[in-house]
């Protein structure tokens, strides 16, 4: 089963996949050691339930993947990938009957946010000519290895005299900058509500940046979904590995990563060693991968200590629904929306996350709704739908909110709290329950027995809180996928940039690994009259 490589990538995660496809692109000779049955990560869709219904068991639906230059590079559209886009990217409905809504069309969105405040409309326009100015910096930064050189470059030139008014308006919270911008609650809630999407507060730093930022990718690029389901994308990754001579190995779970003289030379697997002639590259997780496939005997003990202050992102909690009908919504542009967010205020959303910060399940959770049959009638028979959603939760819980759940020890706790996330749908769409003909719920240890990366059920690799970001992603001084093991380069989400599917983690951690390598064959030569071997081939 396990053969030696150039290259040996630990973890099938769509970081993993890319970082594979981007070596063997160059020529080498990699493999893919994946523990569970199928590739794919968090990327990956199932009929739960029924057949002939498919639901997404992770990640849904692409925002960031339709942005990133690294997967548009990658041409997956050649490999079976498919991009469906519902009518509406967003919608954000509420109890007081209003449903702002974003679309990939400028002035659908702002007429949207007019229809609640006059002005409202402009202000939208006038973030989207700031996004406009600042994109092209903004990409090539966020999916650039630390440091961006020519993104800061390109970022400095859009600033211009504007770069302190740039850098306040990156550091404000999402209450602080929305509250700026917009006159009414409902606008104001729909930059929040993205701002939502990682663990970030309404009232911390770069939330406004963040809800922004994943708001104009809508605008732009949509936020599609693979024909098929998730698995999709993941197959088109797999199929382009292949036809580049690469090779996926399921079921093989890497014991320990093969450390000698403070460099990586291999992997062990089934008590077997693997040789890595080149590089190991791990789509893993940072805690795992140092203390349990390393080992922290061979990290220095900064390193190590560092290691231990790292945060990881908060819980989730997700449902999946087969519906017999559509969720009949109150709002009508609801029905059109590929994703939904539900709460009622910023005000709601700030006590929410403050009952997390407390370690109490919140009475009235945050949702985030998808209902991808809308973009992909191919997942459902005739006239059914598929739907699910998530919260988030906290990593320790010690009450309820609502003090209205059954203890967390007792097995109906779980189904309790999906009925009160259904409970939620219902008040916004009256019938949806009838509807309802499975429902499949993942807790946060189901979604860590599922995929061992989701550790605790986060999502994100760690938090996307500023002091866990850039350079301090995954320790302080860190920001690049480079280890204190040579030839060992980390490839997950708990690398700069961060969580999210867009292949940056993977990519950086390829253009590393092929950087280091130039630099041994270089030294190699320089030391061998014969030259130092094969290069990678051109």
């Amino acid at each position: 089963m396990a053969s030696d490589a150039d290259a040996v990538v630990v973890g099938a995660g769509p970081n993993g996949l890319v970082a594979a496809n981007l070596l063997a692109d160059r020529g080498w000779d990699v493999v893919v050691y994946e523990a569970a049955p199928d590739p794919g990560g968090a990327v990956r869709s199932a009929e739960l339930m029924e057949r002939g219904f498919v639901n997404d068991l992770f990640s849904a639906f692409y925002p960031l993947a339709a942005a990133s230059p690294v997967v548009r590079g990658l041409r997956l559209e050649e490999h079976g990938l498919t991009w469906k886009y519902a009518p509406i990217v967003l919608a954000h409905p509420a109890a007081d009957g209003t449903c702002p809504v974003l679309t990939t069309e400028l002035d659908h969105t702002a007429a949207s946010l007019d229809a609640f405040c006059g002005g409202d409309g402009d202000a939208w326009r006038e973030l989207h000519r700031r996004w406009e100015r600042l994109r092209p910096g903004l990409i090539e930064g966020l999916f650039a290895p630390m440091p961006p050189v020519k993104a800061s470059v390109q970022l400095a030139l859009a600033a211009r005299r504007d770069a302190l008014r740039l850098a306040r308006f990156a550091l404000l919270p999402v209450r602080q900058m929305t509250h700026e911008y917009f006159g009414s609650d409902p606008a104001q809630r729909l930059v929040a509500g993205c701002a939502l999407h990682a663990d970030l507060a309404p009232g911390q730093v770069l939330s406004g940046f963040f809800g922004w930022f994943l708001c104009m990718l809508g605008q732009d690029y949509g936020w599609p979904v693979p024909e098929g389901g998730a698995a999709a994308l993941t197959r088109a990754l797999v199929a382009r590995l292949e036809a580049r001579g690469g090779r996926l190995v399921c079921n093989a779970p890497v014991e320990r990563v093969v450390v000698r003289d403070g460099r990586a030379v291999g992997v062990a697997i089934d008590g077997q060693q693997v040789l890595a002639r080149r590089a190991v590259l791990a789509d893993v997780d940072a805690p795992n991968l140092f203390t349990k496939l390393v080992g922290l005997e061979h990290l220095p003990s900064q390193f190590a200590d560092d290691l231990r202050r790292f945060v990881w992102d908060q819980s989730v909690f997700k449902v999946d629904w087969n519906l017999d009908s559509a969720i009949p919504w109150s709002a009508p542009e609801a029905r059109r929306a590929g994703t939904l967010h539900i709460v009622d205020s910023i005000d709601e959303l700030t006590r929410s996350r403050a009952q997390i910060e407390q370690r109490l399940v919140p009475d009235e959770p945050f949702l985030i709704v998808g209902q991808q049959s809308v973009a992909d009638p191919t997942r459902t028979p005739p006239g059914r739908e598929t739907a699910w959603a998530y919260s988030h939760l906290p990593r320790e819980i010690k009450g309820d909110a609502a003090d209205t759940l059954p203890p967390l020890s007792d097995p109906k706790w779980r189904e309790a709290f999906a009925d009160r996330m259904q409970h939620r749908i219902e008040r916004l769409a009256p019938g949806f329950t009838s509807l309802v003909r499975g429902r499949h719920i993942l807790a946060p240890n189901d979604l860590q027995d599922r995929d061992s990366n989701l550790v605790g059920g986060g999502i994100n690799g760690g938090t996307a809180q500023l002091f866990q970001q850039f350079v301090f992603r995954p320790t302080p001084g860190f920001g690049r996928p480079e280890t204190p093991i040579r030839r060992l380069f980390l490839a997950s989400a708990s690398a700069h940039p961060g969580g999210g599917v867009h292949g940056a983690c993977g990519s950086n951690a390829a253009r590393a690994a092929i950087a280091h390598d130039r630099l041994d064959f270089a030294r190699r030569s320089r030391s061998s009259p014969t030259g130092a071997g094969r290069r990678e081939r051109q």
